[in-house]
């Protein structure tokens, strides 16, 4: 990745909240995950309440040689470095996550899960998921789709979406009217096999319908970083931000609250 685009692509996950980065694992490296992942999968029992995530499997990397590698992936962690976000940790697990053959969509939601915290309001990302893609993804098998500025911005489907996933939208029904809703300034984010979707935990975001025969993939894995300003940040820091009590204890919550304006 050039200077040039990695600072696109940094500009392009504080604007819009996500970027993509193409041809991050090599052809070997997916493959050893689509076999390991069919292989977790294969002796897993889908949990009924997480039908709209497919198949839901939680493995540690200290538990998985191929997870493990996966976590210490040096093209991934370069990516990262290059673009500035080398501050962020794993958290040490990953999620395997499908779309089975006619799986349903994925209901809108945000995976923030401090809207309490002063540092909701960060300009800069705080946490954020990587999303490596195993098949091709498109609209018809089930591709993720966004609302780029959603991350800092409030819009109407804030004040109306259902609690996101064990706190109320694992629950309803796929025929939801505003949960599996299209958006106007959604934005389909079609991903190659082997390549990294980065995302703000903060983003609306879902995913589509598998309407194919065929199970697709993902690995998830998510990713922190210190409750600081980035070296990178030279611009204006909001004063909420700048004042924060780092001794505070901040209530946990996955409802936006009046921070997101």
């Amino acid at each position: 990745m050039t200077p040039e685009v990695a600072l696109q692509k940094r500009e392009q996950m504080i604007e819009e909240g996500f970027c993509v980065i193409d041809d991050v694992l090599s052809e070997e490296f997916l493959q050893e995950l689509r076999d390991e992942s069919e292989r977790l999968i294969a002796g897993h029992e889908e949990p009924k309440d997480v039908i709209y995530q497919g198949q839901h499997v939680n493995v540690r990397g200290e538990d998985n040689k191929h997870i493990h590698k996966l976590l210490e992936w040096e093209p991934s962690c370069v990516a990262l470095e290059q673009i500035g976000f080398g501050d962020f940790t794993t958290s040490g697990g990953i999620i395997i996550l499908t779309k089975e053959a006619g799986g349903p969509p994925l209901y809108w939601h945000q995976d923030w899960m401090r809207w309490n915290d002063p540092l909701s309001v960060a300009p800069w990302p705080q946490t954020i998921f990587l999303n490596y893609y195993l098949t091709d993804t498109s609209r018809e098998n089930g591709c993720l789709k966004v609302i780029p500025g959603t991350h800092r911005k409030r819009i109407d489907l804030h004040d109306i979406l259902v609690p996101a996933h064990e706190q109320g939208a694992r629950f309803i029904e796929e025929d939801h009217p505003i949960m599996f809703s299209d958006h106007p300034d959604q934005v389909d984010v079609c991903a190659k096999a082997g390549s990294l979707v980065i995302a703000d935990a903060r983003i609306l975001h879902s995913a589509h319908k598998n309407y194919t025969d065929i199970r697709r993939t993902l690995i998830l894995a998510w990713h922190s970083r210190p409750n600081t300003v980035p070296d990178y940040w030279d611009r204006e820091i909001p004063e909420i931000v700048a004042n924060r009590d780092e001794d505070a204890n901040y209530p946990m919550s996955r409802i936006p609250t009046d921070l997101l304006q």
